[in-house]
């Protein structure tokens, strides 16, 4: 395993709490919104939900100290939904989250815990908005795997898809499949010829699914460099292809999750490498590759523009992506700085955002931990450490100019005759709704969600609304699959 503390989120986040808080900027571009306490720690990000509120997990605090699903408002009312390790003496309901969870399209949210279970191996559960946790699997070590750190996706099978860090038949990790019943199937146990590991090893981040079908992600070590990690694809059958190995100059350790952009290419970040001795190992980089393996460094950090990108990339509506650093920047009060927000052109042009700071009476926090863009246009995150008081983790919204609202499915491909939610901000009144041009029939649930079927005739396109403030499209193109 990787010897950096890093390599397991947790130690590096509890090393976090110890350092001083963050300041706030100017309100009117960055604004604190919730300061969590009692060590919380909100590591997993956020995701927009069909009732326009944001959700996400913390790998500590709740009722009995290992970790919380919650809900907070825009303007900062937080409301906890379960509390984790309910079960006791051992847990057996999951404790220590360290992923976001996501919707499905049933309406309620699924995710994982990366410890409690049996013999602490961490679950899958899914729960609803109003708080009713139902453990879905409970990993048991060599035979399914065990210490899911990832999140899930939805396929466009109606199944969920995700890794674990260890366990298998070779302990080095596996890319699973579940139904939302509960069924679960291994399809691939990572590192056949130990020690080499050509195939990878510990996939930490979750998995994306590609146009062709196919799910990607990344190994954070293995491959054929000395261990740097790998990138994989999958097929929903369990057939895998490694389309990079990382060789440390391109980058080593990819910890994060990829995103496909709309044009095709998948989009990553590694926690190590690249060429700058301002960080041991490097400072990390970001890196574009295609469905077939071409590879392109995008850019590589320097620690005062940011050190360990983390956890994921974004695409914005204005095309560029947006994502965070957990150390790095100019930012004062950590020893390697805490952390940056930034933007990144297709073309590599980085420009940072925020530096998030470490001072007394600072209440930005540290350790940022990625970013989502609301369909209100802002972008929203949460930091592992810093804030006000308490040092766990606050929950932040900064205003960019991205341009106004827009809508976003979920999900974001499917067959004729599929169900589709439609996201948005104020979607009352709302007369029309086209997928690529086509007309389909809705129904406008609450100002937050319309409700409709993929329409005959549909095409691979835009979604279109249009209400009584204007035409909103949706911030990536709805796959039609056949």
């Amino acid at each position: 395993m990787h010897k950096v503390s890093r390599a397991f989120l947790i130690s590096a986040i509890f090393l976090f709490v110890l350092l001083a808080t963050a300041t706030a900027a100017p309100a009117q571009r960055f604004k604190t919104i919730y300061d969590f306490d009692s060590s919380r720690q909100p590591v997993g990000g956020l995701i927009q939900a069909t009732d326009g509120n944001l959700y996400g997990t913390t790998v500590g605090g709740g009722a009995n100290s290992y970790g919380t699903v919650f809900r907070i408002t825009l303007s900062g009312a937080l409301t906890t939904l379960y509390s984790f390790c309910s079960q006791q003496p051992d847990c057996s309901d999951g404790s220590e989250p360290l992923a976001p969870v996501i919707q499905g399209s049933d309406g309620s949210f699924y995710g994982t815990t990366s410890s409690g279970g049996t013999d602490y191996y961490g679950t899958v559960f899914s729960i609803t908005p109003s708080g009713t946790l139902t453990i879905l699997h409970r990993f048991s070590g060599y035979t399914d795997g065990a210490g899911p750190y990832a999140g899930l996706i939805q396929a466009t099978d109606g199944n969920f898809y995700g890794t674990t860090l260890v366990g298998g038949t070779y302990w080095g990790g596996t890319v699973f499949r579940i139904t939302p019943e509960g069924t679960l199937e291994t399809l691939y146990n990572f590192c056949p010829q130990p020690p080499e590991c050509p195939d990878g090893a510990y996939p930490y981040s979750g998995l994306v699914q590609g146009p062709d079908g196919a799910l990607y992600g990344t190994t954070a070590e293995g491959g054929a460099y000395a261990n740097n990690g790998t990138v994989f694809k999958i097929t929903l059958r369990g057939a895998l292809t490694t389309l990079h190995s990382f060789d440390s100059i391109d980058g080593t350790y990819p910890w994060g999750s990829l995103i496909e952009a709309t044009y095709g290419n998948f989009y990553g970040v590694t926690s190590r490498g690249g060429n700058s001795d301002a960080c041991s190992e490097g400072c990390g980089t970001l890196f574009e590759v295609t469905p077939s393996g071409t590879f392109r460094t995008l850019y590589r950090f320097d620690l005062t523009d940011g050190d360990d990108p983390w956890p994921a990339l974004i695409r914005a509506t204005n095309g560029d992506l947006y994502g965070t650093t957990l150390e790095g920047g100019t930012g004062t009060g950590c020893a390697f700085g805490c952390g940056t927000a930034f933007r990144i052109s297709r073309k590599g042009r980085l420009t940072t955002l925020y530096n998030f700071c470490s001072l007394s009476g600072c209440a930005d926090g540290n350790a940022p931990q990625g970013v989502l863009q609301d369909t209100n246009g802002s972008l929203y995150g949460t930091t592992g450490g810093g804030g006000l008081g308490f040092y766990s983790g606050t929950a932040f919204r900064l205003s960019e100019g991205l341009g106004g609202p827009f809508v976003e499915t979920q999900t974001t491909a499917g067959k004729v005759g599929s169900a589709v939610n439609i996201l948005g901000t104020d979607l009352t009144g709302a007369t029309s709704v086209t997928f690529n041009g086509t007309t389909a029939t809705f129904t406008v649930a609450s100002p937050s969600l319309i409700t409709t079927t993929v329409p005959a005739g549909a095409t691979t396109g835009t979604v279109q609304v249009v209400t009584p403030g204007g035409a909103l499209s949706s911030n990536a193109p709805f796959r039609v699959v056949q």
